[in-house]
């Protein structure tokens, strides 16, 4: 399976004299054709074509900007997905690009670490994408809250939106458990 990152994450995803690439590698029995020219990717496997998939959305991960050590996640846990949002569709210019990606990250990096903390993800802001990695309920999330700042929402209310969600899935949680 073939995929392409931006070519400045290409050094990412080799690592320090090929470590990241020969890690992914080793712990997936998956082989990485790298092309550093176009910034596409090759990913295939002989024994498992699922593990495919997953070092798949492992790569994409790395190129929407998680470092690697978030990004790995992806093979610990076959319940954690990758979504990526354009988020060019909503600015006109490159100014509104700016200002709709200030809005997500916050002050200092903020909004976005609230938003991964009420709604259990992780969220990376980078080019023209806001790529979300968590469960599929915690996306839905994350992806709502981001939609609302997209749209202009108040931080205030964007968080009040999560609070309430992050209650939500932890009730939610604990009655999967079987406690409440």
């Amino acid at each position: 399976m073939d995929i392409k990152i931006p070519e400045e994450r290409i050094g990412v995803l080799v690592g320090p004299n090929g470590s990241v690439k020969h890690f992914i590698e080793e712990k997936t029995k998956t082989s990485l054709a790298i092309d550093s020219e176009t910034g596409t990717i090759s990913v295939t496997s002989a024994e498992d074509p699922l593990q495919v998939l997953r070092v798949t959305d492992l790569v994409k991960a790395i190129g929407r900007g998680f470092s690697p050590e978030r990004a790995l996640a992806i093979l610990d846990d076959e319940m954690l997905m990758l979504d990526v949002l354009d988020i060019s569709k909503s600015a006109s210019t490159r100014s509104d690009m700016e200002r709709l990606k200030g809005r997500i990250i916050g002050k200092d990096g903020r909004s976005r670490e609230m938003m991964e903390q009420l709604s259990g993800t992780k969220v990376s802001v980078y080019g023209k994408t806001v790529a979300i990695l968590g469960y599929p309920q915690q996306i839905r999330v994350a992806r709502a809250a981001i939609e609302m700042l997209l749209d202009g929402a108040p931080h205030g209310n964007v968080y009040s939106f999560l609070e309430r969600k992050h209650e939500d899935l932890a009730k939610e949680e604990l009655k999967e458990q079987g406690i409440l």
